[in-house]
């Protein structure tokens, strides 16, 4: 029997047959578990248009194993407990309504409200990066960082120093970079770290040999926190480079706000930190080493929101919602990257339309132009119910900051883009008190007394063919 020509034979029919299965188990995958149905019929067309390699495709890209590797770990489990709604204090009095707020996100959400905070915010990394430098040398017990980029220049290099110096006396110290972040400068910052004995890990290194990590080179860790001794916490927007020196007269200078934060709050910080620090390396941080007793420091009461591809999915993006949902006199945005999708458009007009005076700061020349490009083709979209739409001068201005009725505060690493709110593992703090927020609110009335208000006339006159090169750059938003 020649069984080279009974399967030369019948091979047509094999291959056939195994595409067909490939085929209706991918797509039935994606009708099942995929929330977008722009993405459902973008891959179902992928898995049939491309035989073979379609269904490949879908297993290594549009399957999430994030979530499913977070859950295996046990990972956002170590403070959960019950959430009391009642905010209930002086610094709250007037603001009731916001309390509905507070209700969303406790249903959203592990991890509880928390009184007794002080938030300072820091401007720009001429304030943030010796304050940090000075808590990292002032660390007597433990030292965790997390960050987006980490760049090897000046300002990357001094804080390679002051954390070698802390490993030097002893201090028990861990640093996760992500993996895509620690490329944007070369040698990357990891050569100096491993040379300084510096214990650190890479979040989600892709490989080309190893489908998983293939699967996940779009989804990064956009988190930056700084947790000393488990009593002091640093977090925001800023990443670790020497741009946001703006003394120094840097080549590409970055306006940013960051965030020292003291009281309980600081171990959800800490939780954030141990949750992907494990994720990553398997090694579970607890006790009171990294875990210690937080006294009460001020006034604010507040929580951490994660947000990511995983347990945290969409977590930031339900609390835009009920945040401009309970809006009654005021919301001030300020971010650098404004690609909103629908419902938040929405949700934006509907708060202006109710009579809520909505102000949206943007950087008026943006460091990713393809970036302001999209964003440009729908800023008709919030202008024509009311909105308010500002541009920034340079430098440019990488803040994340939201305000809400002169109470509420949403700081952190987000920004109003689908890669922020589908994509990224981002981080913010929710505060609630009116002192803080005043002091917000003066920050974003600085910012915003240097910048041009955009008018609906102004984007309706553009040129045709600027109009169509924005429209094409929007086509591409959920990627960008």
């Amino acid at each position: 029997m020649n069984w080279h020509a009974i399967l030369n034979q019948f091979w047509p029919h094999i291959a056939a047959g195994f595409y067909l299965a490939a085929g209706l188990l991918a797509t039935a995958h994606a009708l099942l578990y995929k929330r977008d149905s722009r993405a459902v019929i973008i891959w179902i067309s992928i898995i049939w248009t491309l035989p073979g390699a379609g269904p490949l495709l879908y297993l290594v890209l549009g399957v999430n194993r994030i979530r499913r590797r977070a859950l295996r770990l046990g990972v956002h489990n170590t403070l959960s407990r019950p959430v009391p709604e009642n905010l209930g204090d002086s610094e709250n009095a007037g603001a009731e309504h916001l309390h509905h707020i507070a209700r969303v996100v406790n249903r959203i959400v592990t991890m509880p409200l928390l009184g007794g905070n002080h938030i300072e915010p820091l401007i720009a990394g001429d304030a943030a990066i010796p304050a940090m430098l000075a808590a990292i040398d002032a660390a007597k017990t433990s030292i965790t960082l997390c960050t987006y980029i980490f760049d090897n220049d000046a300002a990357g290099k001094r804080f390679v120093a002051a954390l070698n110096r802390a490993v030097q006396r002893g201090v028990a110290v861990r640093v996760l970079v992500d993996a895509a972040g620690a490329r944007y400068s070369w040698p990357p910052i990891t050569w100096k770290l491993r040379q300084a004995g510096i214990p650190f890990a890479t979040f989600l290194p892709a490989s080309l040999f190893t489908p998983w990590q293939v699967a996940a080179i779009n989804l990064r860790n956009h988190r930056k926190l700084l947790i000393v001794d488990g009593q002091t916490g640093f977090t925001g927007g800023m990443n670790i480079r020497v741009g946001n020196l703006l003394a120094e007269h840097p080549r590409h200078p970055v306006q940013d706000l960051h965030f020292r934060l003291t009281g309980p709050v600081v171990a959800e910080l800490q939780e954030a930190f141990a949750n992907d620090w494990a994720f990553t390396t398997e090694e579970v941080l607890d006790g009171k080493l990294w875990f210690p007793d937080i006294p009460e420091s001020g006034e604010v009461t507040a929580r951490v929101i994660t947000d990511g591809p995983d347990a945290d999915f969409e977590k930031a993006h339900w609390t835009l919602l009920a945040a401009l949902a309970e809006a009654q006199e005021s919301v001030k945005i300020v971010t650098p990257y404004f690609l909103p999708d629908s419902t938040l458009v929405s949700a934006l007009n509907l708060a202006a339309l109710r009579g809520v005076r909505v102000d949206i700061l943007l950087p008026a020349r943006n460091n990713l132009p393809f970036v302001h490009w999209a964003s440009c083709s729908l800023w008709w979209q919030v202008l024509e119910r009311g909105c308010h739409l500002w541009l920034a001068p340079a430098p440019f201005d990488h803040s994340k900051l939201m305000i809400v009725d002169r109470h509420w505060v949403l700081l952190g690493s987000a920004n109003w883009d689908p890669r922020s709110l589908r994509l990224n593992f981002e981080l913010n703090v929710e505060a609630y008190g009116r002192t803080f927020a005043a002091e917000m609110d003066r920050i974003f009335a600085q910012k915003i007394a240097g910048a041009r208000e955009i008018t609906l006339a102004e984007m309706d006159g553009r040129p045709l063919w600027i109009k169509l090169r924005d429209a094409i750059a929007r086509l591409f938003s959920p990627y960008l």
